[in-house]
């Protein structure tokens, strides 16, 4: 039969003898005993692994972070190069194969229409493959 936390904090807590618990439980004083042994040899599994858990979750974070760091390490090395321009200017700024900024994120950046762009693209695209 299985009983909740709540039974086996009762046992460890020592607030009451093992009989007293075992009348208001309604079960066996060796079940209490039972209780008591497996919630205390369960506690420091029970921590390392919370501390684990919330050690590999600051990992991913930071991983998470510094990923978005060079990202935008990125993003701002390549507008730099590209602030001030004209529109026109702009539009033949746009660089579709550069390997770490998408087209689209290229025209956020340079505050472009997406639509315009890449109707452009697609154009330019089949009037060179003519």
């Amino acid at each position: 039969m299985s009983y909740c936390l709540s039974h086996q904090l009762a046992a460890a807590e020592g607030g009451k003898t093992i009989a007293e618990l075992a009348g208001e439980f309604d079960v066996h004083p060796n079940q209490i005993a039972q209780w008591k042994k497996q919630l205390l040899q369960s506690l420091p599994e029970l921590f390392s692994c919370s501390r684990q858990k919330e050690k590999q979750k600051r990992d991913d974070l930071t991983e998470y972070l510094y990923q978005q760091t060079g990202q935008l390490k990125v993003e701002l090395d390549w507008l730099k190069k590209k602030l001030e321009l004209t529109l026109e200017q702009k539009r033949k700024a746009l660089e579709p194969g550069h390997s770490k900024i998408t087209i689209y994120r290229q025209c956020e950046l340079l505050g472009l229409n997406r639509s315009s762009v890449i109707i452009n693209l697609v154009v330019t695209c089949s009037i060179t493959s003519s």
